[in-house]
């Protein structure tokens, strides 16, 4: 069964169309405060397709990806009763619990690292708006995370560049089988 190369196919030819930068900015703000798909995996193909736009893209993506992670904040301030309930029947309640205790560790830094890992971004967003994190160093630990995840993937696919693309498809399910299975690691590890 090609799962991931039928998907990947697919957002390659999403990334060539001429609105993809809208769709991609579109994707990264929705992902930081309630969107479950994150933004790379329409970063990464745009770069490929087109390595000499890979800082702008990343730059696109992380601009986008903060603002939505204001509103994530946002979010968690002022209407947790309401979100409370849907991130638990998405699944992320433990996640969530985590994060906010992780907060009360360790502040700044913890955005810093959601922000560069593949944890769900949307779950701190939230959970720092819950505890009325301090904006501004949340603001800068998001651009700092996201930024250095997001030009970390721009630049090394547009390092690869079209020559690459040949050898991620033939590869492709092995790499989505195995990131499932990281993430599910990573979940099964956050819900102890």
């Amino acid at each position: 069964m090609a799962l991931f190369t039928a998907l990947y196919d697919r957002v390659l030819g999403w990334s060539r169309h001429r609105r993809a930068p809208w769709m991609l900015a579109g994707l990264s703000f929705a992902e930081s405060s309630f969107f479950p798909v994150p933004p790379d995996v329409m970063l990464a193909p745009m770069c490929m397709a087109r390595p000499k736009r890979a800082l702008r893209l990343a730059a696109l993506t992380t601009g986008a990806s903060v603002a939505g992670g204001v509103l994530g904040y946002l979010i968690g301030l002022l209407g947790l009763e309401v979100v409370l309930p849907l991130i638990q029947d998405a699944g992320y309640e433990a996640a969530y619990e985590q994060a906010r205790r992780w907060f009360l560790d360790w502040g700044f830094w913890v955005v810093l690292v959601a922000g560069f890992s593949p944890i769900p971004y949307k779950v701190f967003t939230i959970a720092a708006g819950a505890m009325a994190v301090a904006w501004l160093p949340f603001v800068l630990a998001s651009l700092l995370g996201r930024g250095a995840r997001f030009f970390l993937v721009a630049g090394v696919i547009s390092w690869g560049g079209p020559r690459a693309e040949p050898w991620l498809r033939r590869y492709m399910e092995r790499i989505g089988w195995c990131s499932v299975i990281v993430l599910l690691g990573i979940a099964a590890y956050l819900s102890f």
